[in-house]
């Protein structure tokens, strides 16, 4: 009999537990366009109050709730600047381009780890009428394309002070922002601090099945909710998706520790073969990038796997990601980590 497909393709893969979609089955709801459901207000609040800041947005998308926050931020033809991997330039098809008008430029970093000094270095505010200015700075934790990186607290603070003394704002893409705080202990409200608009993801680590939140000053969110809808982002009866995101900030936050515990194992486990593919020390969330030594390598790599009833996926020529996440249980880690040694010992042979 052939073994269920482990699939760490992407912690969006996860679907709804029994208890998530009795939640979406009992959800009281209205018409989110005219403010009117009780379930998304609820959940705009609570999330806005995890963070510290006044209000929240719900949106269907990480990157549409990305883009509001940043267009908050920035004004037509200025800047935000990032880090070369970040998702807001990689993975958002231009979009702040095209909704925004904003430009961006971008500093090369090592897997995504946040140097403050980096990046004030590059900012460029009250740029004249020659020169492109810098309005904000984009921090991501924790760091998708990096391998799930996150981000040094001590960096995130002199990142914030120095952006506030050169009068710039900071937007955070904390898309895995949960992920960060399970792994470090710091609480929620602390990173919110970090930053003037936070983008929060529900349909990742904490298993809902759509939805992004966008925490920043009520004034601002005002402002976002009105081009929420100009985006075409305005929804009805949608209490039935902020239910499943209510149920899983009150259950599924903490269980995040167990997807960290169980990407280590398959961290170890592929650098037993050879510790170039992955340095299992720094795998501290859900995310293992391996780094192949050629693309044919990666290629047999994913091959490999696929054989074998495992799905990964290429993030770059050579870096193939590996992710735990809910639906990944003990059984389905356990066969992982037990087949892949002999299929990367395979893939380097190539």
């Amino acid at each position: 009999m052939a073994h269920p497909v482990v699939d760490l393709r992407s912690d969006t893969l996860t679907r709804p537990t029994t208890g998530m979609l009795e939640a979406i089955a009992t959800a009281e709801v209205g018409d989110d366009v005219y403010g009117e459901d009780p379930e998304v207000n609820a959940l705009e609040a609570e999330v806005a109050q995890l963070l510290g800041h006044e209000a929240g947005l719900f949106c269907p998308t990480g990157s549409m709730s990305n883009m509001l926050g940043v267009r908050a931020l920035v004004p037509a033809g200025q800047e935000i600047i990032c880090d070369s991997l970040a998702h807001i330039v990689r993975a958002e098809l231009g979009g702040h381009a095209v909704f925004g008008q904003v430009t961006t430029r971008t500093w090369q970093s090592s897997r995504g780890q946040l140097d403050a000094d980096q990046a004030l270095g590059m900012a460029v505010p009250d740029a004249g009428p020659y020169f492109v200015s810098t309005a904000a700075i984009a921090i991501e934790d924790t760091h998708n394309f990096g391998g799930g990186t996150v981000q040094s607290v001590d960096e995130l603070r002199r990142l914030r002070a120095g952006a506030a003394a050169l009068g710039l704002d900071v937007h955070m893409d904390g898309a895995r922002l949960w992920n960060a705080h399970v792994a470090t202990g710091v609480p929620l409200s602390e990173y919110g601090s970090f930053a003037d608009t936070v983008s929060v993801c529900l349909s990742k680590g904490l298993g809902a099945p759509v939805g992004s939140l966008l925490v920043a000053s009520a004034e601002r969110i005002a402002e976002a909710r009105i081009w929420r809808k100009r985006m075409g982002g305005g929804m009805r009866q949608v209490g039935v998706l902020a239910a499943a995101g209510r149920y899983a900030l009150k259950h599924h936050v903490a269980r995040l520790a167990d997807d960290h515990a169980r990407a280590r194992t398959i961290a170890e486990a592929l650098a037993g073969v050879d510790d170039s593919i992955v340095e299992p020390e720094l795998v501290r969330s859900n995310i293992v990038a391996s780094r192949w030594p050629s693309a044919a390598a990666a290629q047999a790599f994913i091959a490999g796997c696929a054989d074998e009833g495992i799905r990964v996926s290429a993030v770059g020529a050579r870096v193939v990601r590996l992710v735990t996440h809910l639906d990944i249980d003990e059984s389905g880690a356990g066969r992982a980590t037990e087949a892949l040694p002999a299929i990367a010992k395979q893939a380097l042979n190539v």
